[in-house]
């Protein structure tokens, strides 16, 4: 089962001539496990929609599985007052994850919770093969283009959004969700389950990028990552050994390039 990523709840609006009850739309938020072959691996908040993507792309972009065929099944259930999804994944995979297993509890916005070793945090980064240039004209159309696929954000305005958008700007897919590492797991997901991502694509994003954003845009093989706010020092390293682009402050007809810069052309 998937929410609609939107709920309402009472509040009451206070301004210079009193105040009044009212309902407001909010973002829906609620803990989703993942459980592989029975075992319970990671809980996360998130919103409820597009789960069956968020659970294939966190398998993917956090190397559970190398490859989608790996996953076998995915169900998703309502337990209690959260979800489960449960994963069926191929028998030396389940091997790989008891082996590394942790717990990993995640909360909005946070994408390495619970991870107990600075080598587990900080593990080896993927190279995207044959990155290609990316334009500045395209970055802006596929930034400018987010809002109109935004449609849990333009209901309750609290989700991230992240996008998939092909060499000239056009975006392919786009996913939502509160927290911004989820949104692009379930981006992941969704190229994953149509197909894969085509080479020379980039992914945008409407949150500051941080090291877990570059390394899930270069597993799915971006040639950049685009962002609306700020990066972290981290995530520009990381994206100079990815060989992704990465370029931030994207709005109003401006941008900055803070790794490969020869790759963002006019």
């Amino acid at each position: 089962m998937n929410g609609g990523g939107s709920v309402r709840r009472p509040a009451r609006r206070l301004g210079v001539g009193g105040g009044e009850a009212r309902e407001e739309t909010v973002a829906e938020e609620v803990a989703v496990a993942l459980v592989y072959n029975g075992l319970s691996h990671a809980v996360m908040m998130a919103t409820p929609c597009d789960l069956e993507d968020f659970a294939l792309g966190f398998s993917l972009t956090e190397r559970i599985v190398e490859r989608p065929p790996e996953v076998y099944d995915i169900e998703v259930e309502a337990v209690g007052g959260g979800i489960e999804v449960r994963l069926e994944i191929a028998a030396q995979r389940m091997m790989a994850l008891r082996e590394r297993r942790r717990s990993l509890a995640g909360r909005t916005g946070c994408g390495l919770c619970g991870v107990d070793s600075l080598a587990a945090a900080l593990r080896p980064v993927t190279a995207v093969s044959n990155p290609q240039p990316v334009a500045q004209r395209a970055i802006e159309r596929a930034m400018a283009g987010l809002p109109e696929h935004q449609r849990i954000n333009a209901d309750n305005g609290g989700t991230h959004a992240a996008g998939w958008a092909s060499p000239d700007g056009a975006l392919v897919a786009v996913r939502e969700d509160v927290g911004r590492h989820n949104a692009l797991d379930k981006l992941a997901g969704a190229l994953a389950r149509s197909g894969g991502a085509a080479p020379g694509g980039f992914v945008v994003v409407t949150s500051r990028c941080s090291y877990e954003m570059v390394q899930k845009a270069a597993v799915i093989g971006a040639s950049a990552i685009a962002a609306v706010s700020a990066p972290t020092s981290l995530a520009i390293e990381t994206a100079e050994q990815a060989g992704v682009a990465l370029a931030a402050f994207v709005r109003e007809g401006r941008l900055t390039v803070y790794a490969h810069a020869e790759r963002i052309v006019a």
